[in-house]
Formats: C-alpha cells, sequence, structure tokens
C-alpha cells in the first residue's frame, strides 16, 4: 500500500489534473506533456513524479471525471425522487458531454486502444445508477426490470452521437425516451 502524500503533493496532483483536463478538452491528448506541468504552475519533473507518461495521466482525469459524476449520482439520489434524480442526471450527461466533446473524444480514443483501463471506473459509475434504479424501483417509480447497464449503454450511444452539435436535440430526445421508458406506470 502506498504512502500518503504530503498536502502540497497532494495539491500538486489535484492542479496537474485538471489542468490536463481543460488541455484535454480543448486540445485532446497530444499536446506537448511539458504544456500540462506550465499549465498547473509546477515543472516538469513534478508532473512526472505523479505521473510517469501520459496515459497514466489521462487514467486520472478519467477517474476523477468518474468520481465526480458518482458523487452527482449520490447527492441527486439523496436530494430527489428517484425518478427525478434519474432524469436530471442523464439530462447533466448530455449537457456534459455536448460541454466538453473534447474530453468525451479523449476518453473514447484510449479505450479504444485500452478498453481494460477505465473498466473499473466506469463499473463504479454503473454501479451509482443501478443504486439509483433500485431506489426508484422500490419506491415504486421506476421499472425494475432495466438494467444499469441498459441505461449506460444508451449514454455510450448518446456519447458517440455528441460528437456532432447538430445531433443536441436527438440525444435530448433519447434522454426523453429513456426516462420516459424507466418510470413505472
Amino acid at each position: 500500500m502506498s504512502k500518503p502524500l504530503r498536502a502540497d503533493a497532494q495539491r500538486n496532483r489535484e492542479t496537474l489534473i485538471a489542468a490536463a483536463r481543460e488541455i484535454f478538452a480543448a486540445e485532446g491528448t497530444q499536446v506537448p506533456f511539458e504544456d500540462v506541468a506550465r499549465r498547473a504552475g509546477v515543472g516538469a519533473g513534478t508532473l512526472y513524479r505523479h505521473f510517469p507518461n501520459r496515459e497514466a495521466l489521462v487514467a486520472a482525469v478519467f477517474r476523477a471525471e468518474v468520481s465526480a459524476l458518482r458523487d452527482r449520482v449520490a447527492h441527486l439520489a439523496a436530494t430527489l425522487p428517484a425518478d427525478r434524480a434519474l432524469a436530471t442526471f442523464l439530462h447533466e450527461m448530455v449537457d456534459h458531454m455536448y460541454a466538453q466533446r473534447g474530453l468525451g473524444r479523449t476518453f473514447l480514443a484510449v479505450a479504444e486502444r485500452d478498453s481494460d483501463a477505465f473498466t473499473d471506473d466506469g463499473a463504479a459509475l454503473e454501479r451509482a445508477v443501478a443504486a439509483l434504479l433500485r431506489q426508484g424501483a422500490e419506491a415504486g417509480v421506476l421499472r425494475a426490470d432495466v438494467s444499469a447497464g441498459t441505461v449506460m449503454l444508451a449514454l455510450h450511444g448518446i456519447s458517440s452521437a455528441s460528437v456532432r452539435s447538430e445531433r443536441r436535440e436527438e440525444s435530448d430526445g433519447v434522454v426523453r425516451l429513456v426516462v420516459a421508458g424507466l418510470r413505472s406506470v
């Protein structure tokens, strides 16, 4: 087990991930690695100490994104009825996909090269969605016969469409269709 990072090292790591997220969203992952360090306001040595290669940095950005999404699902589940929480989450995901198309393309490209790279993190998000679906089924507001995998597959389809901005209206329509189909009658 690795030793916890010092507070300043943890701050540097988080700053590097935030800087990489911004750059990857705008320019993709092929930017010079040193540009990430420069954007974060740290030296290249600090970047390489935390992330020995580009793939490690991309994976860290993806983990941070998924962690934020899991937190958002949990917050919505705790504050809204399950059907509204699910609808809100799906609509926010579409907003996120269209606003961060460059980041989405980055993740898709890396996943195509190394599909195992994001399996655990993607599964964690799917488990959070599954918990929300169970909550809705128990409350009688969502169907119990639809898996989180089905919902995630719909999101993957929307993600593929999000590379073209003119598909936004159709993407919102898919979310409305999925939510309507998930509501118990």
